[in-house]
């Protein structure tokens, strides 16, 4: 395999590592502004994960590919995308559909939809998954791209579940963007340019969530994006989003990414938590030591070792603006007390995050809005059917429970779906 790929963007020459996407080898060659925006603005990546579409590009003449799920190939032309590109017509399209009638369709290639592959081919299913990634393993396991070993126990753990997946025998669907969803059901997606038509007996629904920006003045910048862009550029790419990266929210992956990037050379200026300190809140904190004895241990020893290494961590501290300077993106903190400005590369943002539940809601599933955490919770039988019959959903798409409670659930989806395709 070669060591470096060759491809142009805006005429400049560059190189990437073999299994890059665009994203990571543009933030590696320094450039940050991938499209314009209205009004002379500017747009790069943001979510790192398809959704938010700020990294589009032009890729041989192709408008709207993005950037961060685009693998780079030798003598690509990749150019900055204009405000309004000229929407090629749908005879562009290479090939007939892909047409499929599997048993069970899982939509996401996560910890629930790698779960419920193996427990849906493991009861005699013929399952098909399809997932958006050139990779399976999800936002939580975030696969390395190209083909060195595990970073550590979590990436370990999700080579694992993907090779298990492939080994049963459900049938994956790489590079996958599923587009819609209809009665029937009907699946509509597409492979590259090729159009895919999935005509299921049932369907879980596996599609994680989204993380949750902070809108401020700035929060749309080139340079500012979600902590999980910035732990996908270095966990999957092994590129660091800035060599200044600030990492500002709420809750446990800020501590853990920003652990990441300062062990992987980044020099991380403040960790912000929106949050008061734990040691403050003593009957909360004892009440997570009781509940989660060993996450509770593992966020107190990262919190001391980014302390130990220098790494300042503020407490109930947001930001409230980020403003493009010429030495970098200065934002400014504002807490109950002071405020203080602050200069990276990279402003990394999570405060939470929500439910990419639209599939499923396309589907007909019934949904409740929870008032204390503001998100809709779908509402499912104990086998995570939804109020639509063969529909399935598992994971965070259904309400935030993280990977562990997504496996299980993918383990009891897979089973029931299996047995609903058989009619049972």
């Amino acid at each position: 395999m070669s060591e470096v790929i060759s491809f142009r963007f805006d005429g400049r020459d560059l190189s990437a590592k073999p299994g890059s996407s665009l994203a990571a080898a543009l933030t590696e060659a320094g450039i940050r502004e991938l499209r314009d925006g209205p009004h002379g603005s500017r747009r790069g990546m943001f979510c790192g994960m398809g959704v938010c579409q700020d990294c589009l590009v032009e890729v041989n003449g192709k408008p709207n590919r993005r950037a961060c799920m685009t693998k780079v190939e030798p003598g690509m032309d990749v150019r900055t995308q204009v405000a309004r590109p000229q929407l090629n017509a749908r005879s562009e399209e290479s090939g007939d559909p892909i047409i499929e009638n599997p048993d069970v369709l899982i939509v996401g290639g996560g910890a629930g939809g790698l779960s419920a592959a193996v427990a849906a081919a493991e009861a005699g299913a013929d399952v098909l998954l399809l997932d958006e990634r050139g990779v399976s393993g999800g936002q939580f396991y975030k696969q390395r791209a190209d083909d060195k070993p595990p970073l550590d126990r979590q990436q370990s753990d999700g080579f694992a579940l993907a090779c298990a997946a492939q080994a049963s025998g459900a049938r994956i669907l790489d590079r996958t963007e599923v587009w819609g969803a209809f009665d029937g059901p009907v699946i509509y997606a597409k492979r590259d340019d090729q159009p895919v038509v999935v005509r299921p007996k049932s369907v879980i629904i596996a599609s994680g969530a989204y993380e949750r920006p902070r809108f401020v003045r700035g929060w749309d910048l080139p340079g500012v994006m979600t902590t999980g862009a910035a732990q996908t550029l270095w966990r999957s790419y092994g590129v660091l989003a800035g060599q200044r990266v600030a990492v500002l929210g709420n809750g446990p992956l800020n501590l853990q990414v920003a652990d990441e990037l300062r062990a992987g050379g980044a020099k991380v200026v403040v960790v912000a938590e929106a949050a008061s300190a734990p040691w403050s809140r003593i009957a909360l904190a004892s009440a997570m030591m009781t509940s989660s004895p060993g996450l509770t241990l593992a966020g107190l020893a990262t919190t001391l070792r980014l302390m130990r290494h220098g790494v300042p961590v503020r407490y109930q501290s947001v930001v409230s603006s980020i403003e493009a300077k010429s030495n970098g993106l200065e934002f400014e903190l504002k807490s109950a007390k002071a405020t203080s400005r602050w200069t990276a590369d990279a402003v990394c943002l999570n405060y939470g995050f929500h439910p990419q539940n639209e599939l499923l809601r396309l589907l007909g599933a019934t949904f409740q809005y929870d008032t204390s955490r503001k998100q809709l919770i779908c509402q499912r039988a104990d086998t995570c059917e939804t109020t639509k019959r063969g529909i399935f959903g598992v994971g965070d798409c259904c309400g935030m429970g993280g990977a562990p409670a997504a496996r299980e659930e993918g383990l009891v989806a897979g089973r029931a779906a299996a047995l609903r395709a058989r009619g049972e």
